[in-house]
């Protein structure tokens, strides 16, 4: 029988996905599921994008520019000078989401089994995409204890070796919800000057951020032009996930002439999303100061709830919409699927990412779950209650 590669055996698997077909059975068993697992927005989306496809007037749905079209991309200059990020057109990427920008970045900047260091927890598909590059991560641990802060320079100073070529953080963060402060970016940058390193920012939740503090771009750090890289995407900021459209942006001409090869490879960026994505850049600053005071009322109200629970320890989000909750039980795995498999109140259960799979040092994260507060208030409160209700019969 043929065997399958060692790079597929090594795969991760999504921990934030891979217990759908748990789901899927209780809900076939008449189970209300409610689902804190995925960061999907039940914010609409906004109605100038969906209308600029409805009515577009396309006959022939072509190819576009293997860097996206030109309209878009100057458009998005605009957007980012409008947040004192200054770049052009040519210093844009369209991608298929900000996934495929994080899997150009890795192919541009580095080789097989060079390394990357990553504040830990993270986003669980930075090892998917590492993994699939052949690069190895090696975390720096930040921990629940101090909100997920910034661990000190001198740590990641350490990890520093012939084969590091970056440091990627995200900013601010899945699944912790930390906020980069402007000193820590410039901390960030002097290692990454120092080292002749790249200093990849995945940027996609910018405009969320909380109690009037502000979002500092990588881009935006004087001197760091041939440094700094930028993975963005419309995905959570238009509540458009299934548009599937990002971007990879850096003032450096050999990281854009590189990953452009990438691109080509996979031809060009969908149409469709791509028209809805540069209808929505018209989408007015109300409609984000709504948001934002609607996510921080769901922040607010998931934290002073989940307090109530003897046992559990949970940070406080700065910033996008997750938090990672510490749980009394040792393994958060088990306790999801059973969750699924075995647990119900009044006909309702809850779908939860266990975080083990946001870290990748072995063993950490193991009695941690990631909680995005991407659905109404009444809803929060329901699946706390639930969560509450499956603690204190959970014999794990």
């Amino acid at each position: 029988m043929p065997t399958i590669s060692q790079k597929g055996r090594s795969m991760p698997e999504s921990p934030i996905r891979k217990l759908v077909p748990y789901a899927e059975d209780a809900k076939k068993r008449g189970t209300k599921v409610i689902h804190l697992n995925i960061g999907q927005p039940d914010i609409k989306t906004p109605q100038i994008a969906l209308d600029a496809v409805k009515n577009n007037t396309l006959e022939v749905l072509e190819y576009s520019r293997t860097e996206g079209s030109e309209a878009y991309r100057e458009k998005l200059a605009n957007y980012y000078a409008k947040n004192d990020i200054h770049v052009s057109a040519t210093e844009i990427i369209i991608t298929t989401g900000g996934s495929e920008a994080l899997a150009f970045v890795m192919g541009t900047i580095m080789d097989t089994d060079e390394e990357i260091i990553i504040p830990e927890p993270f986003y669980a598909n930075y090892n998917g995409f590492a993994t699939a590059a052949g690069v190895t991560v090696v975390p720096v641990v930040s921990k629940i204890e101090d909100n997920f802060a910034l661990p000190p320079i001198e740590e990641f100073e350490k990890l520093i070796t012939p084969k590091t070529k970056a440091i990627l953080i995200c900013n601010p963060g899945n699944p912790t919800g930390y906020l980069y402060s402007r000193e820590e970016i410039e901390k960030l940058a002097k290692i990454v000057k120092k080292h002749n390193l790249f200093l990849v920012a995945d940027e996609v939740y910018r405009e969320f951020t909380y109690e009037g503090k502000e979002h500092y771009s990588v881009l935006q750090v004087e001197g760091l032009e041939d440094n700094a890289i930028v993975v963005d995407s419309v995905s959570k900021r238009y509540s458009m996930c299934g548009a599937r459209i990002g971007c990879l942006v850096s003032k450096n001409k050999e990281v854009i002439k590189t990953a452009l090869k990438f691109a080509q490879a996979r031809l060009s960026p969908p149409t469709y999303a791509q028209i809805a994505s540069e209808a929505a850049l018209e989408t007015p600053q109300s409609y984000f100061d709504d948001v934002k005071v609607e996510y921080v009322a769901r922040r607010n109200l998931l934290i002073s709830e989940l307090e109530k629970i003897k046992g559990i320890k949970v940070a406080k989000p700065q910033g996008a919409f997750y938090c990672i909750a510490q749980l009394p039980i040792a393994d958060a795995d088990h306790f999801a699927q059973w969750l699924l498999e075995s647990f119900e109140l009044n006909g309702e259960t809850v779908m939860v990412a266990p975080a083990a799979g946001f870290y990748a040092t072995e063993g950490l994260g193991k009695n941690q779950i990631r909680i995005a507060y991407v659905l109404d208030k009444e809803n929060i409160t329901r699946a706390v209650q639930i969560l509450k209700a499956a603690l204190e019969v959970y014999k794990g």
